[in-house]
């Protein structure tokens, strides 16, 4: 495949033909997992400017049984899927938990390219590779492009960066990676430093943060006499909200703590992940069986109810490259108190959304709690402060950068044919 066909199609105004390759995407056994990979993309298509394919392996695991947790969700992801109109394929690669870390971009490639090559016996075509997390996801995304001869983009979304990111070993991968990618997309500003940090030419970096559908997070005025009735709370007693993964660094321990230390607090713990019985088990030793509920994970779609009920979210994430729950909760109304990390930063003012807190001390955070309670926050104030946050300027952000990349290549090889001739 030539990038030629890339500069046809920008002068016959037709779709740019985009292959999304991620294993941050939905699936059926994982409805939750990537949800704002799949949002971008939808809100990209929807300008009719792009066709779109998605390539998102899962890891080969043989039982499909909950008891073997996120692996035996990604043994029930089907094959290929249809989602919102896009056709989604979830091909198998091998993943060696613990050990394997240096081995997964090599085994993501090589089950990617079988993928790709398939589709393109079928007689599908692609101007550009659209990857998503620059480890493993982007380092093999390169080994794709060279592959097929076309362009590819990649997105770093957080912990890429600020974990994996200062691994040697994968450091290395991730710049060279970097390197040949066409263009890249940073969800924060924050991000995009740490990014030249570590060794990216800025010049190459376009910071373009996760969008949100308003329409799709309104606030219902029931929902906390609802919730509290369904678990048992006291309606009148304030209620923090943490919705994510249940993983070390999302540090929901502290939310725990820090209801501790809040006389009449109560909090909702809003998903799944390995750390829920041991945050269970610090529910236990601190005798707040009676004011924190552990929900479990919930449907995107439902998330917003829990959302409605709540006095305040609260997120305290080590890392967190652009968290969407944030604006999710915002467009319900609810105020937030995060940690002053990353995105966090670039999101929430003091007068118009919630409070930020520095490090890990719980005892801040239930100050910062009381503060943004007392506050008295305005609902609507709150929800319009998240609707400016809409996808239309990193969707139009992106077509550029999608246009470019595929012109770039398309003229890269004019010259390369005119050299030959």
């Amino acid at each position: 495949m030539s990038g030629v066909t890339g500069i046809s199609n920008a002068a016959e105004h037709k779709p740019i033909r985009v292959l999304l390759f991620s294993t941050l995407f939905p699936h059926d056994g994982e409805p939750t997992l990537g949800v704002f990979v799949r949002n971008r993309l939808n809100e990209l298509r929807k300008t009719g400017k792009v066709d779109a394919t998605v390539i998102a392996p899962v890891p080969w695991f043989p039982f499909k049984n909950s008891v073997f947790g996120a692996y035996g969700r990604a043994a029930r992801a089907s094959l290929i899927e249809e989602q919102d109109g896009l056709t989604v394929y979830h091909p198998r690669y091998l993943v060696i938990p613990k050990i394997g870390m240096m081995l997964a971009p090599h085994t993501l490639a090589w089950t990617g390219k079988r993928a790709l090559k398939a589709l393109l016996r079928r007689g599908q075509e692609f101007d550009l590779i659209d990857a998503h997390y620059l480890f493993p996801d982007a380092v093999a995304a390169a080994k794709l492009a060279s592959a097929v001869g076309i362009p590819f983009v990649a997105t770093a979304r957080g912990s890429d960066v600020s974990q994996i990111g200062f691994m040697a070993k994968p450091k290395k991968l991730i710049l060279d990676a970097c390197a040949k990618a066409e263009h890249l997309i940073a969800v924060s500003q924050s991000l995009k430093n740490l990014m030249v940090n570590m060794g990216v030419s800025a010049d190459k970096i376009t910071p373009l943060r996760n969008g949100i559908d308003a329409t799709k997070f309104e606030r219902d005025p029931n929902a906390k006499t609802a919730v509290c009735q369904r678990f048992g709370l006291d309606a009148s007693k304030p209620i923090i909200v943490f919705a994510g993964w249940l993983i070390p660094r999302k540090r929901v321990d502290i939310v725990i703590d820090a209801v501790s230390q809040l006389s009449d607090a109560q909090a909702l713990i809003v998903g799944d992940g390995p750390l829920m019985d041991t945050l269970k088990s610090q529910v236990a030793t601190l005798g707040l069986e009676r004011r924190v509920v552990f929900v479990g994970r919930v449907e995107p779609e439902k998330v917003s109810n829990y959302f409605s009920a709540a006095d305040v979210f609260c997120l305290p994430s080590e890392r967190e490259g652009w968290a969407n729950v944030m604006l999710e909760a915002m467009a319900c109304g609810v105020p937030v108190v995060a940690r002053a990390v990353d995105g966090a930063v670039e999101l929430i003012t003091e007068d118009k959304a919630g409070r930020l807190v520095e490090g890990s001390d719980a005892g801040k955070y239930a100050d910062a709690i009381t503060s943004v309670i007392n506050a008295r926050y305005d609902v609507e104030e709150v929800r319009a402060f998240a609707q400016q946050f809409d996808w239309k300027s990193t969707t139009d952000g992106q077509l550029k950068i999608f246009e470019r990349a595929v012109l770039a290549k398309s003229t890269s090889g004019n010259e390369s044919l005119s050299k030959e001739k």
